[in-house]
């Protein structure tokens, strides 16, 4: 079965926990899914067709590719969550 997938929006998810656990900030699923949006909003997409199972045979080579720019989108990104979080103080970090 064939399908079409943003590549970048698993390179961003798999690589986000890499750079948070630098930044002290709330992880909550919450901003986390605001980090990825910032992030994707800031990276071209990288759509792809291909057979349900590849998917993940190529993460890889596009993760490197874009390594650079996913890192800064995402930093960038955190850093703009963290200043701005957009929950309640309540969430636990």
């Amino acid at each position: 079965m064939l399908s079409m997938k943003n590549y970048m929006e698993v390179i961003v998810m798999n690589t986000m926990d890499d750079i948070l656990k630098d930044i002290n900030m709330c992880k909550c699923e919450k901003c986390r899914l605001d980090i990825a949006a910032k992030a994707l909003n800031d990276l071209p997409p990288q759509y792809v067709v291909s057979e349900k199972g590849e998917v993940y045979s190529k993460i890889k080579s596009l993760k490197t590719q874009f390594e650079v720019d996913v890192i800064a989108a995402i930093t960038k990104a955190a850093i703009l969550v963290k200043r701005n979080p957009m929950h309640d103080d309540q969430v636990s970090q």
